[in-house]
């Protein structure tokens, strides 16, 4: 194979899975939320939570159709771009696709209709239902897809038979040893992204002047539940780096830019620049024993360096040293936001402080940038394997040509930044206009806002 189409295949499913994890991501967040604002309009009767479920339901259609759009072409690479991979551990991946296909999309879709459209056919409670079905069918295809993921990153229950991969036990499968840690870790960081995109839409509208109920609702459960999130995530991470440190050292090593083993405790490089060739990790700014407290939770615990490992088995350092600061670091700076907003809370000015609420405007990118800082980390840090141990990514190219991958390519950044930066745009219109403040509003403009179906039907046409 030309080395120059396995990279270029590379970049082509790296760009796909980018754009495509932003839609997900939101779209779990948003259900549960829209779910939870259900909930408090049953039992409270107060119009605004109506009027929020409305608002963010079509954000929700919005984001929940490019999710399956861009779902679906990462897919077809499997067989397009990564056959040895299709051929390989078909056995495992394309069984636990469909069970996530046929439990958590069937759901989705089957109730997906009566949420967003179904207001004034069905009951309140029979409604409630359908919106709880279709967040459970996200967390459901949460489960399945890093189920798949997972096994590919720590590999158990199989045997391999003539070059193939054969599941003996399924639920090792399934429950491999970093599945726990790397669910929780996705799901906490799906409700930590809507947190934020919810916080900058009321920041921003805060800012706007707006002071009613639907736009300080809005900012508040979002600040409540970045407050109640962002700590535990912080702790689920650390988890998820034992595991990582247990399983796959090599890529801890590389995370931490650590070349040589370290005896009697492991200093922490809080900055550096890792050279590949030259095997160092240059100007770094090392904290004493640092390391050892967060990967071994001892003083003098000792972490394997990349000088350990074979050439052909290190990942780049020079990449994931850097994406997973960006993650830790944005991380601390949403615990810190979260610390500040529950302080003005206490001090009844949290709707008013105009620095702080610029502050959330400008955190509401920061839960899509440290996701994507994050798979990078995680699939740049398997590397040069596929399966981690048992296939390496140069093994399960498809003979393609470089010229072929390098088309491809240009196509679909091409069509992605035209498809979904349509989508992006349409959200960020209805993000500008905001929720109405539907405990303002009369009994006639809100029949009329359920009878037009400008307003009531279409989830694009409020951005219209």
């Amino acid at each position: 194979m030309d080395p120059s189409a396995l990279e270029l295949s590379r970049i082509q499913f790296g760009f796909t899975v980018a754009v495509h994890i932003i839609f997900p991501a939101l779209s779990i967040g948003l259900a549960s939320f829209l779910a939870v604002l259900e909930f408090a309009w049953l039992k409270t009767g107060k119009p605004h939570y109506k009027e929020l479920c409305h608002y963010w339901a079509k954000i929700f259609a919005i984001g929940f159709g490019m999710g399956v759009v861009s779902g679906v072409v990462m897919a077809y690479q499997f067989g397009t771009n990564w056959s040895g991979f299709a051929r390989f551990a078909g056995p495992i991946s394309g069984p636990l696709l469909t069970y996530e296909v046929m439990t958590a999309f069937f759901l989705e879709a089957g109730f997906l209709g009566v949420m967003l459209f179904g207001w004034e056919k069905v009951g309140p409670k029979l409604h409630f239902g359908a919106t709880l079905l279709v967040a459970l069918g996200t967390l459901m295809s949460t489960f399945w897809i890093l189920a798949s993921n997972s096994w590919m990153q720590t590999p158990q229950g199989f045997i391999i038979e003539n070059g193939h991969v054969v599941p003996v036990d399924w639920f090792k499968v399934i429950f491999n040893p970093s599945f726990p840690y790397r669910l929780a870790h996705m799901a906490i960081a799906a409700f930590i992204v809507a947190a934020l995109v919810v916080a900058a839409t009321g920041g921003w509208h805060l800012l706007k002047g707006r002071r009613d109920a639907a736009v300080k609702t809005t900012y508040s459960m979002a600040l409540w539940l970045l407050l109640v999130l962002a700590p535990i995530q912080a702790v689920v991470g650390d988890q998820h780096g034992l595991n990582t440190r247990k399983y796959q050292p090599a890529k801890i090593a590389a995370i931490e830019g650590l070349w040589e083993t370290e005896h009697g405790g492991t200093a922490l490089n809080l900055i550096g620049f890792p050279d590949m060739n030259a095997e160092v990790t240059r100007y770094a700014i090392q904290i004493p024993h640092l390391g050892s407290l967060i990967l071994t939770h001892s003083w003098d615990g000792e972490i394997k360096g990349l000088k350990e490992f074979p050439k052909e088995d290190r990942p780049n350092s020079s990449i994931i040293f850097w994406t997973f600061r960006i993650m830790a670091g944005l991380g601390f700076l949403m615990i810190f936001t979260a610390l500040i907003g529950a302080a003005l809370r206490r001090g009844g000015r949290l709707f008013e402080t105009r620095w702080f609420n610029w502050l959330t405007v400008l955190m509401g990118p920061a839960g899509f940038v440290s996701l994507i800082a994050g798979w990078i980390t995680t699939e740049v840090g398997r590397q040069p394997w596929v399966v981690y141990g048992q296939l390496r990514t140069s093994d399960a190219l498809s003979p393609i040509t470089p010229q072929a991958a390098g088309i491809s390519l240009l196509i679909f950044v091409i069509v992605y930044f035209l498809v979904f930066g349509t989508g992006a745009f349409y959200i960020l219109k209805l993000i500008r206009i905001g929720p109405q403040a539907g405990d303002e509003r009369t009994p006639a403009s809100a029949a009329q806002s359920r009878d037009d179906p400008a307003t009531g039907r279409r989830p694009l046409a409020v951005a219209e």
